[in-house]
């Protein structure tokens, strides 16, 4: 997926100005939070999963290439196959290469954001190999050649009706007239389409949320059982990863899936969670006959032992997207890339350069939401900072977003004249909004202005009213 990030502020204002998309995030976002929060109500004991979460994959971390070789071994012990890339065109090269290697004229996809990452898609397309998507939001946004705007619900950005409209357009040609009216009717007849699409692909490719380096098994979740299906009836089964996922051990795994479903969905678990620990053997009834495990590093080895490191605890819950209030107003596609949301603002910048995800650090209000939210603790809003910091050294931001910051720093260093100034900057905003209420219009503030109303103050700063509060207290006392 070609990246438009560079483009975000364009991105951002198209999708306030687009009430389909504005109306279908609401719905997304109470739905998101409510079903979290009722899910943790009946965990007590979350926090302290969360901080096992933390050591776990904190000491993974620190040994990760120990891990990397203990799962590559028990792999192949099993009868798989490992294979490394270093770049996404890598990976895109091993994954052509194996379907080429068997002839293969179908493919069908699980859900994987790593997939999306490296455009496994394009290049399996370019090279000829008819490819289905089978997760039902990743083949609603296939039809409509998108890209997800969500890492756990791909068209959450869609209406019923447009995707009744979708299925019209691309349905035709396998005899499908009628007139899709209720979400049952859409599903079922996604599934009619893809039934045939299942039995007759010769590869089926998956992500991985956890790689178990233990036993040398791949775990995927889901809620349609399209990855089983995936996995199970085609003769080779590729799972695609990044290195991060592996994890020590089957009782390591349990604590994550815990926090996973509960932060993701808001379940205690998800209606399928899968385990694959190679081919099938000559007992088995089913399963591929080749098994095949592409780990995919693309710059997460510069992050191990970087600023960035917290990043690669993440394990890709989408609750930082669900409550971050700038996401649930623009939207995943206003962000340009495969990642949206807090999580996208930080990972973008790293894999696809500072210069290219310059807007995005600060696409941000810095709320800490993200963090409060996040079962693996990732402290996003420093990780911003990092990032706001970098493109300030290096003069990306703009030159008048760097004037304005010495200007702050000006008067942050001098008290006196900081207290003095918004002093008489908030005396005049409160004589500008007295007869509203509201202020709509503030030099240099256009872009935050334009799209909501600034409640008028109360004709002093915080500073001021808390002197005056003491003031009072003080006085009261010695009556």
């Amino acid at each position: 997926m070609k990246s438009t990030s560079c483009n975000f502020k364009k991105n951002a204002v198209e999708a306030l100005a687009d009430t389909t998309l504005q109306k279908a995030l609401q719905n997304a976002k109470n739905g998101f939070i409510n079903k979290r929060q009722v899910a943790l109500d009946a965990l007590p004991e979350f926090e302290e999963l969360r901080t096992n979460a933390y050591k776990i994959k904190e000491h993974t971390l620190k040994n990760l290439s120990a891990y990397l070789e203990q799962f590559e071994q028990q792999v192949i012990k099993s009868g798989g196959h490992i294979h490394w890339a270093s770049t996404a065109k890598e990976a895109q090269s091993i994954i052509v290469k194996l379907c080429k290697d068997v002839d293969a004229r179908s493919i069908t996809k699980g859900k994987s954001m790593v997939g999306e990452e490296i455009s496994l898609n394009e290049a399996l397309e370019e090279a000829g190999f008819e490819t289905i998507e089978t997760d039902l939001g990743e083949y609603i946004i296939q039809l409509a050649e998108e890209p997800p705007s969500h890492i756990i619900a791909p068209a959450v950005h869609k209406s019923q009706q447009q995707i009744a409209e979708l299925f019209k357009e691309h349905h035709k040609k396998y005899n499908f007239k009628s007139k899709l009216e209720t979400i049952p009717e859409i599903v079922d007849e996604a599934r009619k389409v893809l039934r045939d699409k299942f039995i007759q692909a010769d590869v089926g490719i998956t992500g991985a949320n956890f790689l178990i380096a233990e036993t040398g098994s791949t775990v995927i979740v889901t809620n349609e059982g399209n990855g089983d299906l995936t996995a199970s009836l085609p003769k080779t089964h590729i799972v695609i990863s990044s290195i991060e996922k592996v994890v020590p051990t089957l009782e390591d795994t349990s604590v994550l899936l815990r926090l996973l479903a509960r932060s993701a969905t808001g379940q205690e678990i998800t209606s399928y969670t899968t385990f694959f620990n190679g081919p099938k053997h000559e007992s088995d009834l089913d399963g591929p006959e080749s098994f095949h495990i592409v780990l995919v590093d693309n710059k997460r080895s510069e992050m191990l032992n970087g600023k960035f490191h917290d990043m690669l605890r993440c394990i890709h819950c989408g609750a930082c997207l669900n409550h971050c209030p700038v996401y649930s107003t623009i939207g995943g596609h206003a962000y340009g890339w495969v990642y949206p949301g807090p999580m996208g603002s930080v990972l973008t910048p790293l894999m696809q350069g500072l210069k290219e995800g310059q807007h995005l650090p600060f696409a941000s209000t810095l709320c800490g939401r993200c963090e409060e939210v996040c079962p693996m603790s990732i402290p996003l809003p420093q990780l911003l900072r990092q990032h706001r910091i970098q493109a300030h050294k290096e003069k990306i931001n703009s030159t008048r977003s760097r004037l304005a910051l010495k200007l702050w720093a000006l008067f942050a260093l001098h008290p006196r004249l900081y207290r003095l100034a918004t002093n008489i900057f908030v005396k005049l905003l409160s004589w500008l909004g007295k007869t509203t209420g509201s202020i709509r219009h503030i030099p240099f503030s256009r872009a935050w202005t334009r799209s909501r109303d600034l409640p008028s103050p109360q004709g002093q700063s915080f500073i001021s009213a808390w002197k005056k509060q003491q003031k009072n207290k003080r006085m009261s006392k010695h009556d």
